[in-house]
């Protein structure tokens, strides 16, 4: 259990370093930038506390906003993105995790990127949408979610084939 608790801690940490100080930095043709502090979300353990894991979501994107001076928005992307995640769980694990079987690294290679895919593309939607504030951009927030959440995905399956503990 405390192993669980500072492997998260850890996590935490080090995604809010990462994306600061590096990814934030990345803006390529004005519609990509990475986003992999979402990765928290997507491992945050399944049978874990529901009611900790959407307020560590919202310390999460607060973090992130504090750093990038944005109003919230990342903090508000995060929360939807924790309270809908087992909609998004049962959906593409279906009954595994209804009984709470799942273990992210031993899943169906399909069920877990549908998963990431849907987490992602609805933190990003959420995140523009709030920027934008607007539909009269409806084009421009479709094509900035597109492609950031493009490239967060690729980003997301690079770091965890990375860090996957089979490979070592």
């Amino acid at each position: 259990m405390n192993s669980v608790i500072a492997t998260n801690a850890l996590r935490f940490v080090v995604l809010i370093l990462v994306q600061v100080l590096l990814l934030n930095n990345i803006n390529f043709l004005g519609y990509v930038n990475p986003y992999l502090y979402v990765l928290f979300i997507i491992l945050y353990p399944f049978n874990g506390n529901q009611t900790l894991f959407i307020f560590l979501s919202f310390l999460l994107g607060w973090g992130i906003d504090i750093f990038e001076d944005s109003g919230g928005i990342n903090a508000a992307a995060c929360v939807v993105a924790a309270y809908i995640r087992p909609v998004i769980l049962r959906f593409s694990f279906g009954v595994s995790y209804d009984y709470q079987t799942i273990k992210f690294s031993s899943t169906q290679p399909g069920a877990r990127i549908s998963y990431v895919m849907i987490l992602v593309l609805v933190h990003h939607f959420i995140m523009f949408l709030l920027e934008f504030f607007n539909f009269a951009h409806l084009l421009l927030l479709l094509k900035k979610t597109i492609f950031s959440a493009v490239f967060t995905i690729i980003l997301v399956f690079l770091t965890l084939a990375l860090f996957n503990k089979r490979s070592r």
